[in-house]
């Protein structure tokens, strides 16, 4: 990366990353009986926009006859409509009937106490390189800081080892966490398989080869995130995550019933009722570059709630680090030309991690930052 990059300042001051050398922690055990929140995590009022009362009536579709390897083209076909309309306008849909053992899904909800009540300093000693235990990432941020904790780990789609989870838990947490690797292990592979039906309507939305996503991220290198959002005294002041498009390029989703997911969509701040037989999926900002700015980077956010935890499961899917992303060709052309430059998914990553906060216009900064660090490579 060329040093006049580094001097680009792309985020506002309440926004900006932390110097990396000075680190500040906090115990939600403690925060939760205090009378007021820290100022760290209370946000900017502009921030703070009321949700309407409307409900997100959100596109469902049935991943029954991509799953299932039924020769049901019109079920296809119509699972691809509803995704390609949803794509265009906010680049959030649900699915259903996507083959998820739901006990492993309980399981994996479960083995959150296995994570969240281990000990302050042991959950931070796992933290390292954006993997382990993170508390409202304040080791990055400074200000407007989230209401959550996350543990978070990668999946290689593609690994000779068919246990490089439980081998991650027990070299960080120890052998007494090797059963939760297990189950997040289990989960993980479970995620695979989504995204892979999930990829297939996607290629066929845009109109590519219906393989063309599934190879594209046969070697992925995804991200699996665990979210405990503790109860909060204060949740008008606060977020459990703030206004953000995803960088990375699908996130497949399970909550809990607590509810708190919201959407912005048509310029109004809608909720999303949590269904417990479904997975939340959105479009993130490598995606959009994948399908030539014709799919949009969901807007989202997460409330805190006063009285209970809420609890997520989020698996992002990655490309392989060095691997450039860009369109497939049937989407660039003279009547449709390019409207990113390659770029690699480490370079995209390095800028979220070191550069800039995740935002709405996480995207658009970046490319600006791309263009200020090396030639334009457009074609």
């Amino acid at each position: 990366m060329g040093s006049s990059a580094a001097t680009v300042s792309l985020c506002p001051p309440s926004k900006m990353l932390k110097d990396e050398n000075k680190f500040q922690t906090y115990d939600f055990n403690l925060l939760q009986k205090e009378a007021h929140i820290p100022e760290e995590f209370i946000w900017p009022s502009g921030d703070l926009i009321k949700t309407t009362e409307e409900e997100f009536d959100v596109p469902l579709i049935d991943l029954a006859a991509i799953i299932n390897g039924d020769d049901d083209e019109d079920g296809i076909a119509t699972a691809a409509e509803i995704l390609r309309k949803a794509c265009e306008k906010h680049g959030f849909f649900q699915v259903i009937n996507h083959g998820v053992d739901p006990h492993l899904i309980s399981s994996a909800h479960q083995e959150f106490d296995s994570i969240f009540k281990l000990p302050l300093d042991k959950k931070l000693s796992t933290l390292k390189n954006a993997t382990g235990y993170s508390v409202a990432h304040a080791g990055r941020f400074s200000a407007s800081l989230p209401w959550k904790e996350t543990f978070t780990f990668r999946y290689k789609h593609k690994n000779d080892s068919d246990s490089q989870v439980v081998d991650y838990f027990k070299s960080v947490l120890g052998e007494d966490l090797q059963h939760t690797g297990l189950v997040y292990q289990k989960y993980c592979e479970a995620m695979k398989e989504v995204f892979l039906a999930i990829a297939e309507l996607l290629a066929i939305s845009l109109g590519a080869d219906r393989s063309h996503f599934q190879k594209f991220f046969e070697d992925a290198e995804s991200i699996m995130r665990c979210n405990s959002y503790p109860a909060c005294n204060s949740p008008s002041l606060t977020f459990g995550t703030g206004p953000h498009c995803d960088p990375t390029s699908i996130t497949i989703l399970h909550e809990d019933q607590v509810g708190g997911l919201e959407v912005l969509v048509d310029n109004k701040w809608l909720a999303v009722r949590p269904r417990p037989d479904s997975f939340v999926i959105n479009i993130g900002d490598t995606f959009k570059v994948l399908s030539n700015g014709r799919y949009q980077s969901c807007l989202h956010r997460v409330l805190v709630n006063r009285e209970v935890e809420r609890r997520s499961l989020a698996f992002f899917v990655t490309p392989r680090g060095d691997k450039t992303v860009r369109p497939p060709d049937n989407l660039i052309g003279k009547e449709e030309p390019r409207k990113y430059p390659d770029f690699t998914w480490s370079e995209f990553f390095e800028f979220t991690q070191k550069h800039h906060r995740s935002d709405a216009a996480t995207l658009q900064d970046f490319i600006k930052w791309l263009g200020a660090s090396k030639p334009s490579n457009f074609e």
